[in-house]
């Protein structure tokens, strides 16, 4: 843990290497971040573990907003990555499902695109998400963590300083307006 303390030092300081020190210092605990999420009930089928830890990886580098102080708050961060990586691959699947920018030419105007049932399901909560950020950003953060990221209750009070009957009580009530949110 204190490993990875020095390597956000040192990544902070713009020392040469540092990212690339940090990245592998952090792969075991990122794959199983990502292995959580990715198989945690058989959403995602369009990405794999290493697929996501590497295109997380090369977000953090290109973006150049790594400014995390301390371990918890890297892992935060890298949840809200995998997040944005799993949506971008959605609407990637989507888009090139539907033709991506080709001239769409239809024989029967009553035949609809339709996506198999919950292969969409991260962009709709993606949108839910957006909009409970707004009025309960602790909330969304535990909701983002939890069903982007993968973690456990246990993880998340730490990441979020928070109990884990805090994180519990939050999940619960985030899954109910989620869920509302949804189903409108």
């Amino acid at each position: 843990m204190n490993d990875l303390s020095e390597l956000l030092r040192r990544v902070n300081a713009g020392e040469t290497g540092a990212q690339d020190a940090l990245f592998a210092a952090a792969y075991p605990e990122l794959r199983k971040l990502a292995r959580s999420r990715l198989h945690d009930g058989g959403r995602n089928t369009y990405l794999d573990t290493t697929a996501l830890v590497h295109e997380s990886y090369l977000r953090f580098v290109h973006g150049g907003q790594l400014r995390s102080e301390d371990r918890r708050a890297f892992f935060g961060y890298a949840s809200r990555v995998m997040r944005s990586v799993i949506i971008d691959a959605v609407r990637k699947r989507q888009a090139d499902r539907r033709g991506g920018d080709l001239e769409r030419i239809t024989l029967d105007t009553q035949l609809e695109d339709k996506l198999p049932d919950g292969e969409d399901e991260p962009l709709k909560v993606d949108e839910a998400l957006e909009v409970l950020a707004k009025s309960e950003p602790r909330l969304a953060r535990v909701v983002e963590m939890r069903y982007f990221g993968g973690y456990s209750e246990a993880e998340i009070a730490e990441t979020l300083e928070l109990t884990e009957r805090t994180v519990r009580r939050d999940w619960t009530k985030a899954r109910l307006l989620l869920g509302a949110m949804l189903r409108s």
